[in-house]
Formats: C-alpha cells, structure tokens, sequence
C-alpha cells in the first residue's frame, strides 16, 4: 500500500465533507449518520486518515450482532455449541475514497476491523458482512469469507481464521 494512513474512531474534528466513495449512501452515511449511530452507541466508526493531508481516505463500522447457527457451514457449527444464535462482530460498512482506490486500502481496513473484533474483549464468533452486491461479495469471499445459507451477500469469517493469518 503506497502512503502512510492511521486508523482511529471517528472524531467531530474529522472532514467528512468531501469524502466521496462512488457510493452515494455510503457518502451520505459517513457525512449524516456514523456521528449519531456512535452516540446511540449502536457501532462504532473507524476512519483511515492520509498522514500527509489529514484526509479521510477511508472508513468501515463494527457493531455487535449475531447470526443463526442454522445459517453457518456444517463445519463451522460442528464447533459451537448448540445455542440458536451465534455472536458476532458485525462489519456494517467499509469504504475507500475514490482518491484512494487501488492501494489496498480495503484491504487494510478489513484487517484492522478483524483485529479489533479479535481484540474485542468479548465472545465473538466471527466477523459477518452483509455485502452490497455480488463485486462487493467476490471481494470480501477473496479475503476468505465464506456466504451464510440464507442469503449469499452475507458473509462470514471466523475469528479463528484471522488469528492464524495473524
């Protein structure tokens, strides 16, 4: 990845005004909501900002969450136990600034929303991502997620297969 970024939570002194992914509702979601989502407590922001200008390069949000042990593998429930719902750390978002586009960026975000999930402190299964579409989908299915049953744009990664990418 050419650049140097840090990611951090969102903070009000961030500029998200001129943040443009190609993606309206994402745009609109990063600009209008994240703020009031974070305050309600109901996911978190993350933004990548560019060290040399400050800007936001890119951004993804986590929120606890769960899914239907019904709709994981068969090899992935063999090892859970045989609650009706299984606990997650749900990735709600994940976008990179068209003026970032092409450097890994997704890439680098994705990684640090597995280690934060991880990291989180509490009983985390995996990490699930509802994707946007099928190209959304065949990116995070590159990264090693794998569809759920009932619905192939949501995917899903164990928490035990990032900590042996780790």
């Amino acid at each position: 990845m050419t650049g140097t970024f840090r990611i951090e939570v969102l903070a009000p002194e961030h500029d998200r005004s001129g943040f443009a992914c190609g993606s309206d509702p994402l745009d609109r979601y990063l600009r209008e909501q994240a703020s009031q989502d974070m305050r309600r407590r109901t996911s978190v922001c993350y933004v990548a900002i560019d060290s040399t200008t400050g800007a936001i390069a890119g951004y993804y949000t986590l929120a606890a969450g769960s899914v239907q042990l019904t709709d994981v593998t068969e090899q992935m429930a063999k090892k859970l136990p045989r609650y009706p719902l299984v606990p997650v750390a749900r990735l709600g978002r994940l976008a990179v600034s068209l003026n970032f586009q092409k450097r890994q960026l997704g890439a680098a975000l994705l990684w640090d929303a597995g280690q934060r999930a991880m990291q989180a402190g509490m009983g985390v299964f995996a990490l699930v991502v509802d994707a946007k579409d099928d190209i959304a989908a065949a990116f995070f299915q590159h990264h090693g997620f794998t569809a759920l049953s009932s619905n192939p744009l949501t995917l899903v990664l164990p928490i035990a297969t990032l900590a042996k990418k780790g």
